[in-house]
Formats: C-alpha cells, structure tokens, sequence
C-alpha cells in the first residue's frame, strides 16, 4: 500500500481543526500500514511525522552490526545496555527533495538498512529489553516540541502519550497483513516467501502483546481502524474526520 497525496487542501483542513497543535498517537500491530497513513496526516495537517518504530529498528540494526548479544523471546539476560545505549544518538531529518522524513544513526541515513529481513525479524527482541524502551520513550517524548504531532508505533497512546489528543488503534487481518507486507518487500526489491513474511508477522505479534515493558495493547480511548478492506483514501478519511471533531480539553 503506496502512500499518495491526500485530495484535501491544509488551508481547509486546518479550518476545520478546533486544536491548533493536536498529538495523535497510532498504535497497532506491524503491517498495517500506520507509517503510511501518519505520513499522509502530518502531511495534509502540515505538522511533524516520527516513525517509532525505524528508531527500534534503528537500535537494532546497531546491535546486529556491532554484534551486541541481545535476548530472544523466553530468554533473560541481565547485560547493562546502557553504556550501548550511550553510543547510539538517533534523529530525523525532512528531505526538501520529497519531504520525507528519514532517520540517521550516528549521522549515518538508515532508510534502506532498517528494512532487511533480518532487522524485522529481530526488532520485537531489541525493542523488548528494558533500557532500549525507556531510552527510546524518553526520545519520542522529547520530539514533542508543542507544534503538533504524529506518531505511531505500538504504544504511543499508552506510554509514549498518554494524554494526546487523538488515538488510534490499527488492526487488520493477520493474512492481508503478510500479503501486503510481501508486497511491499518485493516491490523494494528484497527477495523472500510469503510464508517467511507471514512468521514474523505472527511472531511480531506474539512477542510485541507479551512483552513485559510497554506491550502492544489498545488504550481506553483509543478508536479502533480495521482496514482490512478499506483502501488509503479510506483509511486517511477515518482519521481526519475525527480530527475534525476534535475539542480542546
């Protein structure tokens, strides 16, 4: 599911807005296309996008390529990983070019090393481990500068801000999820099975709602988008209208 612009003017949009700097938090399993459909609303509401999950993908791909033990799932370890943690310095920068937003480690463009199998197969570990979390919530809290926000990620709404003004919690079925995933990875060129992409999907699941810190769960307040069978207009419409509704607190 390719992002595209959305057929609906900032000026119009933004009359229609009650909140001048709104927080929305998306949340939701992987696979879902929460990137794309955050990327379409910062856009058309001409406020910040911040992909939560490249910077656990981002913290990954370090322990991966400095060869950093981490634990996978069941396992315990009780490595400090905070000295690790001390070395990575993560933020984003908007290209003028397209306007997207893309992510450096240590200065260096993660864009296409983030997306390999092999980080999508490790990310729910890393992202798991206590200090990783802590330092990673504490990052994306900072990133709210009061100009406005869209985040999403697995809990955003429940941790990462608990108090934002809008949240949404994506979902769709678990083999449209893999088909489209599929895809999108052999549109990007990177050779894999379908039946490949559909265990790691399942296991992102499992891992992600059973962690112990910050697990994948629905906020109370959250409003629920299946788009099992919505296309992206859909989806986007979904979300901007209760934009739309929104009141100030």
């Amino acid at each position: 599911m390719s992002g595209r612009a959305i057929c609906l003017p900032l000026q119009r949009m933004s009359s229609l807005m009650s909140l001048e700097h709104p927080v929305i938090a998306i949340d939701g399993y992987s696979s879902c296309g929460k990137s794309t459909v955050a990327k379409s609303l910062a856009k058309v509401l001409g406020i910040r996008y911040i992909d939560s999950g490249a910077m656990y993908r981002a913290v990954t791909w370090y322990f991966l390529e400095n060869k950093i033990y981490f634990p996978l799932a069941g396992e315990h370890s009780d490595l400090d990983y905070r000295p690790t943690l001390d070395q990575i310095h993560i933020h984003f920068e908007v290209k003028a070019a397209t306007g997207e937003s893309e992510i450096f480690l240590n200065g260096h463009n993660l864009k296409k090393e983030i997306r390999t199998m092999e980080v999508s197969d490790n990310v729910s570990h890393v992202s798991a481990i206590k200090e990783v979390r802590k330092r990673m919530v504490s990052l994306q809290q900072q990133m709210n500068t009061g100009a406005g926000l869209v985040m999403d990620g697995r809990d955003i709404g429940t941790t990462v801000f608990p108090n934002a003004d809008l949240k949404i919690f994506m979902t769709a079925d678990p083999e449209i999820r893999a088909m489209r995933r599929y895809r999108e990875m052999l549109s990007a060129g990177v050779e894999v099975s379908l039946d490949d992409v559909r265990n790691n999907i399942n296991s992102r699941d499992y891992e992600d709602t059973h962690r112990e810190e910050s697990p994948l769960r629905m906020a109370p307040d959250a409003v629920v988008l299946d788009n099992s069978h919505l296309n992206f207009d859909e989806q986007v419409e979904f979300v901007l209208e209760r934009i739309r509704n929104l009141r100030p607190a």
